[in-house]
């Protein structure tokens, strides 16, 4: 596998980030196991679906962050799920959880989202797990844009388990606004569900226009990912990105 792009800050100011995104199925498989694909991946930031979200769900969020060297920046069950993630990097300057209108029958929906600084430079994340509905899923996805806009940052990034693949029209009303940063700049894996015998493409990383895509797909054949581990860790594998992140001028 080609060499993914390592986390720097350039002379100029601009950011070399890592973004990782990962459904974890509330940490029903082995724990240990993704600690290490995370771990591996050397994250500034990780995009959770499927964090903890009941008994001492916190507690568990904090101990898988500080098995992966990270810290927990917001999200979980107050996000319906979603979870964010950063490394000692990052700069948190704020954090809001957003839960979604609720479709009587079908599971609560919600978003991880903050802005960032790194360096010298501000981002605004979103994290997402979309519904399984195909109408209410399509709604989500007007819904995270609006508010991704609204965070007001120079650059945006959206990552998640969208479940649908790129033909759907939820995936496609994210790729038309943001980057689909696979097919920008694809490397290592293309699948990413089910982990044991990957057929489709459902997670995804999405950047805003400005910035610069340079790698993006499922870190299988990284340096200390093994099949083993992503296959234990949880039923999707995962996405990592490098992302360049211009400094303002």
């Amino acid at each position: 596998m080609d060499q993914l792009p390592k986390s720097r800050t350039e002379p100029d100011g601009s950011a070399v980030i890592r973004v990782l995104s990962y459904n974890i199925r509330s940490l029903r498989d082995d724990e240990e196991a993704l600690a290490r694909v995370i771990r591996a991946c050397a994250p500034d930031l990780v995009f959770v679906q499927e964090a903890p979200r009941f008994f001492r769900w916190r507690k568990h969020a904090a101990r898988l962050a500080a098995k992966c060297d990270l810290v927990v920046l917001g999200g979980g069950a107050t996000a319906a799920g979603p979870l964010l993630m950063s490394s000692l990097r990052v700069f948190v300057e704020r954090t809001q959880d957003v839960l979604l209108p609720r479709t009587p029958g079908l599971h609560r929906r919600g978003f991880a989202t903050a802005v960032v600084r790194i360096g010298q430079v501000r981002a605004g994340l979103v994290c997402a797990h979309l519904s399984l509905d195909r109408g209410e899923r399509l709604a989500q996805a007007g819904l995270l844009l609006e508010r991704l806009a609204g965070l007001d940052t120079p650059y945006g990034i959206v990552a998640g388990d969208v479940n649908e693949g790129p033909d759907g029209p939820a995936f496609g009303a994210l790729a038309g606004t943001l980057q689909d940063c696979w097919s920008v700049a694809p490397w290592g894996g293309e699948r990413t569900f089910p982990a044991a015998a990957p057929d489709r493409r459902i997670d995804a990383v999405f950047a805003a226009g400005g910035v610069e895509v340079l790698a993006c797909g499922v870190p299988a054949g990284l340096a200390g990912v093994s099949a083993g581990d992503l296959a234990a860790a949880t039923d999707h594998l995962p996405v990592l990105a490098a992302l360049r992140l211009p400094a303002a001028r």
